[in-house]
């Protein structure tokens, strides 16, 4: 397992290593033993997963405190542009973002740390996509900002007519509006 650490400080690339063959292949997609080696330690409490078509676009979403959620995202099947944006007040790369394209292909994966929004675009027909989480979903705590922020500058690497977006996630506040309590 390969992991490379971004510009912004804890967020990190994970690579597996992949054993493949005429049958197919197999790769070890966590293990709290080579996290903690590399000093990333969590406790993974909940696993998610999603199934979204090509122009969906989910995000950015974070939780309050105290229930903010660690995450490791994977792609099972397809291809998107995943998303994290530094919402640490205190650091020098806060409302900054980092995006990636993770696949079913390249098997890639995004460790986000608490203190960070998240969202990714479906740049594939489909695709299924699954996260874990080291704090449960809770309702009352969920937040988020407008994915076209224009302080942030995302690049969802779609084009406007093809963008999906969920009533909830339309209505999603500025950063500069945000409750940032993490």
């Amino acid at each position: 397992m390969k992991i490379t650490e971004t510009f912004i400080d804890s967020l990190k690339i994970i690579e597996p290593r992949v054993f493949e063959d005429g049958r197919g292949y197999f790769f070890e997609s966590y293990s709290k033993e080579k996290f903690e080696q590399n000093n990333i330690f969590c406790d993974f409490v909940q696993d998610n997963e999603s199934f979204s078509t090509f122009g969906v676009i989910r995000g950015l979403h974070y939780q309050l405190e105290p229930y903010a959620q660690t995450k490791l995202l994977r792609v099972v099947f397809g291809k998107i542009l995943d998303v994290a944006v530094d919402l640490r007040k205190n650091s020098p790369t806060f409302g900054k973002h980092f995006s990636i394209e993770l696949s079913s292909d390249n098997k890639k994966q995004l460790f986000i740390p608490k203190g960070f929004a998240h969202g990714f675009s479906v740049l594939s027909e489909t695709v299924i996509v699954n996260y874990k989480c080291d704090s449960f979903y809770n309702k009352d705590a969920e937040s988020g900002i407008f994915f076209a922020d224009k302080d942030i500058n995302i690049d969802w690497h779609l084009a406007e007519k093809y963008i999906s977006l969920s009533e909830k996630d339309r209505l999603l506040p500025l950063l500069k509006d945000s409750i940032l309590n993490l």
